[in-house]
């Protein structure tokens, strides 16, 4: 307990350059302002404030993210091209309270908070469209955010895109049964088996926590392809300096209570029915391993979906993080993403 309270002090460190110094005049905050009535922090981070502003939604539900991108964080960074805000979004790390009413988490209160937020930056940065950023969960939320509110957004970028969650788990279970099968796998064909793929509440919250997660991860399909485990989740968000040791276990509570509120959104939403035409330029960007969130239909819905502009980016070495996995990469396609939208812009 007193290692993680040193490693608390609730603060960011400076952007540092590729010799550890500190860049000047760059922007690395830890910020609160009321949304939706309630107190909502967020961490603002930019190598040079003029830039353009990603808002960056985390998935889960309600698992924030910056924790654990800082250990594959290189200077070749989204920092260095943009202004990031990383928000805790209601219910989430920062942004929990034991006093939040469950009433109040539904997916149209998470979108207004999402314009809340984007409006925020428009203002403080004094920027007339943002970039929007969804991971997972943060993709859901994403295209539920830009359908209602395209003016405010100069391009939409998913991560490990959602588009029909309940037909992406059965895959995903038909795919790990049969790789369990072909391993010998026994003891994980047996947790499999205690499960009804075709039942009315599949998948339920105690075989995602207990079953699926677990069993993605072991074989390289779930949050990473290599070398991931919840533990180092954990241990990295410990360790992170940006929380204070009460925002640590506020991180830990919300995660059981937004995926307890939210994942019903998810799980009861297709977004081949509901969603296919956009105002705003997509690009999806996916792992070539992600089972948690289907690559494959996600490039499905991709195919059939309007938009102004519109790519998908298969990430060859990644399962559902390729913002952490392939962070390079992906920092550079956000970059000619922009590059691209300024240009379009100007003409």
């Amino acid at each position: 307990m007193a290692v993680i309270a040193v490693n608390s002090p609730g603060a960011l460190e400076a952007l540092k350059d590729s010799e550890g110094k500190e860049i000047a005049d760059s922007l690395s905050e830890k910020t609160f302002i009321e949304i939706g009535g309630i107190q909502q922090g967020f961490f603002i981070r930019s190598e040079n404030k003029e830039n353009p502003v990603i808002l960056f939604l985390h998935g889960g539900p309600g698992s924030p993210e910056l924790a654990m991108l800082y250990r594959y964080e290189t200077t070749e960074r989204l920092e260095k091209y943009f202004t990031v805000c990383y928000w805790d979004q209601r219910g989430a790390g920062m942004s929990y309270r034991n006093s939040i009413d469950p009433a109040t988490m539904t997916l149209d209160q998470m979108i207004e908070d999402t314009r809340q937020m984007t409006e925020y930056l428009q203002n403080r940065f004094n920027q007339e469209k943002i970039y929007l950023i969804g991971h997972s969960w943060g993709s859901f939320l994403g295209i539920k955010t830009i359908e209602k509110y395209p003016e405010n957004y100069a391009a939409y970028i998913g991560i490990g895109q959602v588009s029909n969650q309940t037909e992406s788990e059965k895959l995903a279970y038909d795919y790990m049964l049969q790789h369990a099968t072909e391993i010998n796998d026994k003891a994980a064909v047996k947790k499999l088996q205690k499960f009804d793929r075709n039942a009315a509440d599949f998948p339920s919250l105690d075989y995602l926590a207990a079953v699926r997660s677990p069993l993605m991860n072991k074989y390289g399909i779930g949050i990473m392809r290599n070398n991931f485990s919840m533990a180092r989740v954990t241990k990295d968000m410990l360790s992170f300096k940006g929380y204070t040791f009460s925002e640590k276990i506020k991180f830990l509570q919300g995660m059981p209570f937004s995926l307890i509120t939210l994942w019903g959104y998810v799980q009861d939403t297709n977004l081949f029915e509901t969603s296919t035409s956009f105002q705003v330029p997509v690009y999806i960007t996916h792992g070539k391993y992600d089972y948690q969130v289907s690559h494959a239909l996600a490039r499905e819905w991709f195919d059939q979906i309007d938009a102004p502009q519109k790519e998908f980016f298969t990430f060859e070495q990644s399962a559902h993080s390729p913002n952490a996995e392939e962070p390079e990469k992906f920092v550079q396609i956000v970059h000619d993403i922009a590059s691209r939208s300024i240009n379009i812009e100007n003409q």
